[in-house]
C-alpha cells in the first residue's frame, strides 16, 4: 500500500504533462473554432442558417453525456486505454468532419467527436493528478490551464483565419497530425498506477437505466442552453417540452445514482465540501469565462469595425498574460492556500468586468486589449486553485470520477454562460432601443434641431432635397435610426458586463467553504 501511494511514473512527470497537454488544447480549440465557420459549412453544404448551428449543438450534448462516464468508462477499460480511444475516436471523426458530403453526415461525425472529446478532459486531468505529488500539482495543473483557458479565445480567430485563407474543412484537418503524435506519446510514456482498479467487464452490473437518463437529462440540457435565446425560450414548446424532459430526467439521476450500489456517476463526492465548492466555482469560472469571450470579439467587430484578425490581436496579449501568469500561480500554490489566491482571482475577474462598464463606441484598442489582460490573470489565479482544492480532500483512485464533474461543471457553466449573455444582450438592445425612441419625438427642440442640421448636410452633400426635400430628410432619420440601434447595442453590452462583474463578486465569500489547506495542499484538519 505504501509502494502505491509514492509510486511515481518512469518517465519525468512534465513531459506526461505536456502530453496530455497537447490533446486538450486541440479539444477544447474544437468546442469554439467551427463558430465562425458556420456560415461557411451553410454554403457549403446547401443548408440553412439554423440547421447550421446543430454542428455545435450535436459535438455539445455528446461532450456533455461523455463528461460525468468518463471515470466510470475508465474503470472498466483502463485509464491508459479509454483515454488513447478517446483520441482515436476524436482524431478519426475529424477526419471524417472534414471530408463530410452533406450536414447530416457532418453532425453525425461531430457527434462522435463530441464523444471522444469528452472522455479527454477527465482523463488527463486525472493523469496529472496521479503523476504529481500534491506539492507540485499547482504548477501541473498551470500548464494544462493554459490550454484550458487559451483555446477557447484564439479558437475563433484561427477558425476565422483558417476559413477565409483555406476552406472550413481545414479546421477539422488541422486536429488529425496532433492526434496522431498524442497516441504516439501517450502509447509509450503513460501508464496507469499500481492503485487504479481495473474492473472485469464480466463482473460489472451496468446501470443502463442511470446510463440512459444521465444521456436524456444532460443531452436535453445542452440543446436548451444552445438553442433557448434563438427559439424565444418558453415561447417556443419545444423548449419547454425539453426543459420538462430535462428536468425530470436529472432529478431521477440524483436519487438513482445516490442509492445506486456500482454507480455510473459518483454522487457521494459532493459530500466533501471543499469537491463541492470547487464544482461550484468551476461552474461560475466556465460562466465567466465563455461569457466573456464570446461577448468581447463580438463587441469589437460589431460595434467598433474590427476584422476578426484585428480583434484576435486584441485578445492575443490576455492569452500571453496567462502563459505568464499560471506558472507564477502554480508556483505561489507551493507556499500559500488556494483560498487567498482564488479571493485575488475573482477580485480581478470582477475588476476586469467593471473595468469593461467604462467602454463606449469611442473605445480604443489600448484599452480593450487592457480589460483583456486583467481578465486573464483573474482567470489564471482561479483555474490551477480551484483544481488543486478539488482534489486536495479525495483519495487518489476517486481522482477520475472527480475530474469528470469538475469538467462537466466548467463545461455547463460555459453553456449557461453564453446563453446567459446573450439573451441578456437582445433583451436589453430592445429595452434601452425603446427607452431612446422615447426622446425623439417632435415635441423634443434637440432632436428636430439635429435633424434638420443632418438634412442641411445631406442636402449640401448631394442627396438633393427630391420633392420638398424628402430624400435628405430620409437620409438623416436613417443615420439618427443607425444610432440609436449603435448606441442601445452598446448600453447592453454595459449591461452585461456589469451583471457578470457583480456575480462574480459575490463569488468571494464562497472561497471560505473551502477547506483551509496548507501550501502543499494536504487538507488542515
Amino acid at each position: 500500500m505504501n509502494d502505491a501511494a509514492e509510486w511515481r511514473p518512469a518517465v519525468n512527470p512534465w513531459i506526461i504533462a505536456l502530453t496530455v497537454t497537447l490533446a486538450t488544447f486541440m479539444e477544447v480549440l474544437d468546442t469554439s473554432i467551427a463558430n465562425v465557420a458556420l456560415p461557411h459549412i451553410a454554403g457549403s453544404l446547401s443548408a440553412g442558417q439554423d440547421e447550421s448551428t446543430w454542428v455545435l449543438t450535436s459535438y455539445l450534448v455528446s461532450n456533455a453525456i461523455v463528461l460525468p462516464l468518463s471515470g466510470w468508462l475508465s474503470s472498466i477499460v483502463g485509464r491508459k486505454h479509454f483515454y488513447m480511444g478517446c483520441v482515436a475516436l476524436f482524431t478519426i471523426s475529424s477526419f471524417l468532419c472534414g471530408f463530410a458530403p452533406n450536414l447530416p453526415m457532418l453532425i453525425v461525425f461531430r457527434v462522435l467527436q463530441g464523444a471522444g472529446g469528452g472522455g479527454l478532459q477527465p482523463s488527463e486531468q486525472a493523469i496529472l493528478a496521479d503523476t504529481f505529488a500534491p506539492a507540485k500539482r499547482g504548477m501541473a495543473f498551470a500548464v494544462y490551464g493554459i490550454a484550458v483557458v487559451m483555446a477557447p479565445a484564439i479558437g475563433p480567430t484561427l477558425g476565422g483565419w483558417i476559413t477565409d485563407n483555406f476552406t472550413w474543412r481545414w479546421i477539422f484537418f488541422i486536429n488529425i497530425p496532433v492526434g496522431i503524435l498524442s497516441l504516439l506519446l501517450t502509447s509509450r510514456l503513460i501508464q496507469d498506477p499500481p492503485y487504479f482498479k481495473r474492473r472485469k467487464l464480466s463482473e460489472t452490473r451496468i446501470d443502463y437505466t442511470g446510463l440512459g437518463f444521465v444521456a436524456l437529462g444532460l443531452g436535453t440540457l445542452q440543446v436548451i442552453l444552445d438553442k433557448g435565446q434563438r427559439e424565444d425560450w418558453f415561447e417556443s414548446d419545444f423548449i419547454v417540452t425539453l426543459t420538462v424532459i430535462s428536468v425530470a430526467s436529472l432529478i431521477f439521476v440524483i436519487f438513482w445514482e445516490w442509492r445506486h450500489k456500482d454507480p455510473i456517476i459518483d454522487l457521494h463526492l459532493f459530500r466533501e465540501r471543499s469537491f463541492a465548492a470547487a464544482n461550484f466555482l468551476m461552474f461560475m469560472l466556465g460562466f465567466a469565462l465563455l461569457g466573456s469571450t464570446l461577448l468581447l470579439p463580438l463587441f469589437m467587430q460589431t460595434l467598433l469595425g474590427y476584422t476578426a484578425e484585428r480583434s484576435g490581436l486584441a485578445l492575443m496579449p490576455g492569452g500571453f498574460a496567462i502563459m505568464l501568469s499560471m506558472p507564477v500561480v502554480g508556483l505561489l500554490l507551493s507556499r500559500h492556500s488556494p483560498r487567498y489566491l482564488m479571493m485575488f482571482g475573482l477580485s480581478m475577474l470582477s475588476f476586469s468586468l467593471f473595468h469593461m462598464t467604462t467602454f463606449d463606441l469611442s473605445v480604443d484598442f489600448r484599452t480593450v486589449m487592457m480589460a483583456r489582460v486583467f481578465q486573464a490573470i483573474g482567470l489564471a489565479f482561479l483555474f490551477v486553485p480551484i483544481n488543486t482544492a478539488a482534489y486536495s480532500s479525495l483519495p487518489r483512485d476517486k481522482n477520475n470520477a472527480a475530474s469528470g464533474l469538475m469538467n462537466l461543471a466548467r463545461n455547463i457553466g460555459g453553456s449557461v454562460g453564453i446563453s446567459f449573455v446573450t439573451t441578456g444582450l437582445a433583451r436589453r438592445a430592445q429595452v434601452h432601443q425603446g427607452q431612446l425612441v422615447e426622446k425623439l419625438s417632435a415635441a423634443n427642440p434637440q432632436f428636430q434641431s439635429a435633424l434638420r442640421g443632418m438634412a442641411s448636410t445631406f442636402s449640401g452633400g448631394g442627396a438633393g432635397p427630391g420633392t420638398g426635400g424628402t430624400s435628405a430628410l430620409q437620409h438623416a432619420y436613417a443615420m439618427i435610426q443607425a444610432n440609436v440601434i449603435r448606441q442601445s447595442t452598446m448600453l447592453a453590452y454595459i449591461d452585461n458586463f456589469w451583471v457578470l462583474g457583480v456575480v462574480i463578486g459575490c463569488l468571494i465569500p464562497c472561497v471560505f467553504l473551502i477547506r483551509k489547506t496548507k501550501a502543499a495542499g494536504m487538507v488542515v484538519h
